[in-house]
């Protein structure tokens, strides 16, 4: 071994063993050029200088977003692939990790993870059976408290030959499904026990500042569904014949649940689907944030605000 070999550590002088690539050479050289010479390292290593300052950019590129790539990877499956780039950025700043949202989405593009698809959903307008209520909500899909606007619809979801019904209230004020049933048919008790069950608790005051406001479903149509409104003195509203972006906001709810939900993990039986759902709108609730909600989920978003006001 030369002088210099002599005088350099144990450690470094493995480099003159000969084993390993030129990659970990390199990688070696790096960690002891501190307390050495490069040329006494290149040298003992028998390594090219342009070799080694070539590698050495291929380490740095290669490792350095690894562990924002891990990251990205653990968020991506903790919501079984339910959040794209904008969330993820949105947690991570949550997290104290500040990241351009385009280099994001680059990197979950390089890593494969890609959003979820949405289908059409289940339409329950079977012409005119009842009143129809004028459209008073307009696409007005914002609110300046709890309880000013709700929004409500039906979809079907099909496992084999089964199918299930669901039936929830929206909260446009913060997006929080603040009442849902379930049913293997699409009956009226359907919407009747969600009416019910999302009036319980609510002040009398905040009912009459309330507007309720569905498509032109047969379920809405109905008298004693128009009757519970009057008597909780909630102003009843219809989309326009044929027209779901008036409802647009239910029809988004639609597309996340089912894209978050079945796209991801199929249910095998109803049972399996209905607990499916049950488990996903309380995630939906308390723990998927959204970006109109300042990062928040619906239920945080709601809090905050009663302790500020």
């Amino acid at each position: 071994m030369s002088a210099c070999g002599e005088r350099l550590s144990k450690k470094a002088r493995c480099l003159a063993s000969g084993k390993g690539t030129s990659r970990d050479k390199a990688r070696l050289i790096e960690g002891l050029r501190l307390k050495h010479a490069l040329s006494d390292l290149l040298t003992i290593a028998k390594l090219a200088r342009s070799s080694f300052y070539y590698h050495r950019a291929q380490l740095w590129s290669e490792d350095k977003y690894a562990d924002l790539k891990q990251r990205i990877r653990d968020i991506y499956h903790q919501h079984k692939g339910r959040y794209g780039y904008r969330r993820i950025t949105q947690t991570l700043k949550s997290e104290g990790l500040r990241y351009n949202h385009k280099l994001i989405a680059r990197l979950m593009s390089e890593l494969k993870l890609t959003a979820r698809i949405r289908q059409q959903k289940y339409r329950s307008y079977k012409g005119q059976c009842g009143v129809i209520a004028k459209n008073r909500v307009k696409r007005k899909f914002r609110a300046g408290a709890p309880n000013r606007r709700w929004f409500t619809d039906i979809t079907e979801f099909k496992v084999g030959e089964d199918k299930l019904y669901l039936s929830p209230i929206l909260d446009c004020y913060n997006n929080e499904i603040i009442s849902y049933t379930l049913s293997r048919r699409p009956v009226y008790d359907l919407v009747k026990q969600m009416l019910d069950s999302a009036l319980k608790g609510i002040p009398k005051k905040r009912k009459e500042q309330l507007t309720l406001h569905s498509d032109q479903g047969w379920h809405y149509q109905m008298k004693p569904f128009a009757k519970s409104l009057k008597a909780n003195h909630i102003k009843q509203s219809m989309s326009r014949k044929g027209n779901c972006l008036d409802n647009a906001l239910m029809e988004g709810f639609f597309g996340t649940l089912k894209c978050e939900t079945i796209y991801i993990e199929k249910p095998e039986t109803i049972e399996d689907l209905e607990q499916q759902i049950h488990e996903y709108i309380h995630y939906y609730n308390h723990e998927r944030i959204q970006m109109k909600l300042k990062g928040l989920s619906p239920v945080k978003y709601r809090t905050q605000s009663l302790i500020q006001t």
